[in-house]
């Protein structure tokens, strides 16, 4: 598949960033990481794509959904792809 589906925007380092990448590797999608300027007011790509600076964000664009939030990035990706059993602690906190 030349093009992905799916597009993370993360930053390098970021927990919540690779908690999402953690997942998507998990559920053997292919995807797409878009590695975002750590200064929070230089990430206009992110707030162009999402309406924020805040990332994680993904693109998923054969479902035609743009979603932050790693907990909720988690919960969609399991709940979509995943058949919605969830091992992550969704509950936990984080951004």
């Amino acid at each position: 598949m030349s093009k992905q589906p799916i597009t993370l925007y993360r930053l390098q380092a970021c927990p919540f960033c690779e908690r999402v990448a953690r997942t998507l590797d998990a559920l053997g999608l292919d995807y797409r990481s878009r590695y975002v300027e750590p200064m929070h007011s230089e990430r206009n790509v992110v707030k162009r794509v999402s309406g924020a600076r805040s990332v994680p964000v993904i693109v998923d664009e054969e479902a035609g959904v743009t979603m932050s939030e790693s907990a909720n990035i988690v919960a969609y990706l399991e709940r979509t792809y995943g058949g919605g059993a969830s091992g992550d602690g969704a509950a936990a906190g984080g951004a």
